[in-house]
């Protein structure tokens, strides 16, 4: 039985001349008029707004904190299933016996460049270090946080947060935009990987909308990179210049203040968008070379004078421990527990307390940044004066635990999922371009597991440092207590000192700014292609117009954050995200029955052959 060919017709109506000469006019206004009213919403009532996406954050993640969770573990291993079977792994991203257009160093490279990138220099030492005070397993009681038993559970989650699970969100998108643009020669462009669903429905409407919410997810996704790698590019500058302007005036912790990010945003913003108009060409191609040096050599810094040893056998533990925890990584999602399920949990003696009392059980038991000891010095007299308070609190705290659980996993696990998923458009459509001509099975082991190792290789040696020198009493609690853009540098001095010191942190702020550079650039360059209908040359006004739009979007986010700047923008992003979750779950059940009918197509042709 013979299988119709598949739907290829593609037609994205771009405008023939004027302003928008070879763009989608729906998909660049409709972009355009959403962005423009979150900036004005953001800039003329900030306090609203950043209520508003509070509140609608908190409705997301109530609601769909298991959808996020179980698509990305779903992403995971639909990819591991694809590259393992014989018949789709062998599949080539391209004509029948095509090449690669890259050999296996520069794509390798490339891929390295698009892993070590901002979020890396953020948190290489917050993340683990941050974990390192709060997990799931300190959270059920089973270590003690900070403790040397803890690190293992730390590097867990932060294997979980930068391994195989993050990337295989980025090649999700980019085998969907790949596949149909390399083998069916399509558009490389959202819609694209959703027409074995929709066939030519996706031309009109419905086609505009898929990818508006790609240009949309990539703004806010760029958008919290940008913010965070901004707020350490400030960080660094004040450490080689102390200037007090640049921060909130803070003694302790002192935090970027909005004055100076502003300041740092419009000045990186300024040489992105230079940068865009100028192309992938010979600037951006220096740019990627010098950070790939510039990251070697911090890495060897870290080797030398760090605690290498230390980093090197948690390395290898926690590979082992992730790889064993992995499905109940993948798939173990928290739901909300409400005041009413808790409170019926309680014994009778609890139960017949005052409300406000009760009710400040139920807050402090659900606290997913709160510890036993913490909340036992909060509870309220009435549960202090009970006989074997002691054994009472412990109870009350255990049964909290759901609440607590899903917090820290909604505020933590589920925020870097809408990161990632934001960020999946561009880096996706990166992967995509550099990948014609590999088969599948190259294309999901080479871009989930060789980057991801190099993240675990990065976030040991950087981060193990880190927790090594507080366990060790040497920090004394000075990196714990920085914050999270800041820990690089407060690690760095407890290393090196003097000439040296301020060489490396001057190096870190160039890595910084020419990792921003390059990533905002190519976000605009990327939002471009996408309202093009997939066209890599654009217009020069465009990007300029596009980057001017980033950096506004940013910077009001930022103001409207007020006391937390970057509140604000982690709200939006992980609202933003939602949307294009649902788009990639639609490119996983278009990616599949493509495959799988692009194989009956196959054997019927071979059939079909005449005997030799």
């Amino acid at each position: 039985m013979s299988i119709k060919p598949p739907f290829t017709a593609l037609e994205i109506k771009k405008a023939p001349s004027g302003f928008y000469e070879g763009y989608s006019v729906p998909i660049a206004l409709i972009s355009k008029i959403f962005m423009t009213l979150l900036v004005i919403w953001a800039l003329v009532w900030p306090g609203n707004a950043n209520s508003v996406l509070s509140t609608l954050n908190s409705s997301v993640l109530n609601s769909f904190n298991t959808f996020y969770i179980i698509a990305v573990g779903g992403f995971a291993f639909f990819l591991f299933v694809i590259a393992l079977l014989p018949a789709t792994g062998k599949k080539i991203l391209g004509a029948e016996g095509e090449k690669p257009e890259f050999s296996n160093f520069s794509w390798f490279s490339m891929m390295f460049g698009a892993g070590l990138g901002v979020g890396l220099m953020v948190f290489a030492t917050a993340e683990p270090i941050g974990l390192w005070g709060s997990n799931p397993v300190v959270l059920d009681g089973d270590v003690v946080a900070k403790s040397e038993e803890a690190v293992g559970a730390a590097y867990r989650y932060t294997f979980l947060h930068y391994g195989f699970h993050a990337w295989a969100i980025y090649v999700t998108t980019g085998l969907a935009l790949a596949y149909y643009a390399y083998t069916r020669n399509m558009p490389l462009t959202i819609r694209s990987a959703l027409t074995p669903l929709f066939g030519k429905a996706i031309n009109g409407p419905l086609g505009h909308v898929v990818d508006v919410l790609g240009v949309v997810a990539t703004i806010l996704g760029v958008s919290v990179t940008i913010g965070f790698g901004v707020s350490q590019f400030v960080d660094g500058i004040y450490a080689v210049t102390d200037f007090q302007w640049l921060m909130n005036g803070d003694t302790e912790a002192p935090k970027p203040s909005t004055v100076g990010l502003i300041s740092a945003l419009v000045l990186i913003m300024a040489m992105s968008i230079l940068s865009a108009v100028s192309g992938v060409g010979r600037g951006i191609k220096y740019l990627s070379n010098l950070n790939l040096v510039l990251s070697i050599i911090l890495l060897l810094v870290f080797v030398v004078f760090g605690s290498f040893a230390f980093a090197m056998t948690t390395f290898g533990s926690s590979l082992v421990d992730y790889i064993l925890n992995f499905t109940q990584l993948s798939f173990g999602a928290y739901a909300p527990q409400s005041a009413e399920a808790f409170n019926a949990a309680l014994p009778e003696v609890i139960k017949s307390l005052p409300a406000e009392d009760i009710a400040s059980i139920y807050s402090g038991a659900t606290n997913a940044w709160g510890s036993l000891e913490g909340f036992k010095g909060a509870l309220p007299a009435s549960v202090l004066a009970l006989e074997n308070s002691d054994v009472v609190a412990a109870s009350l705290y255990e049964a909290g635990t759901q609440g607590r659980q899903y917090g820290w996993q909604a505020g933590w696990t589920t925020f870097y999922w809408a990161w990632w998923i934001a960020f999946s458009p561009f880096v996706g459509l990166f992967l995509a371009r550099i990948s014609k001509g590999r088969s599948v099975r190259e294309f999901i082991v080479g871009c989930v597991i060789a980057p991801a190792i190099v993240c675990f290789l990065w976030m040991t040696i950087l981060g193990g440092t880190a927790i090594d020198l507080e366990l060790s009493g040497v920090a004394n609690g000075t990196i714990i207590g920085a914050s999270n853009t800041a820990k690089l540098f407060v690690t760095l001095s407890h290393m090196i000192s003097g000439g040296f010191l301020s060489g490396i942190t001057i190096m870190c702020v160039v890595l910084i700014m020419t990792f921003l550079v390059t990533s905002a650039d190519s976000g605009i360059l990327v939002m471009n292609t996408i309202m093009s209908g997939g066209e890599q040359e654009t217009g020069i006004k465009h990007r300029i117009i596009w980057g001017v739009i980033l950096t506004t979007v940013i910077g009001a986010l930022i103001v409207a954050g007020g006391a937390e700047p970057f509140g604000a923008l982690k709200n939006a992003m992980i609202i933003g995200a939602l949307p294009f979750t649902v788009v990639m779950v639609l490119m996983v059940i278009s990616l599949a029955k493509a495959l799988y009918r692009d194989n009956l197509r196959s054997k019927t042709s071979e059939s079909l052959q005449p005997a030799e």
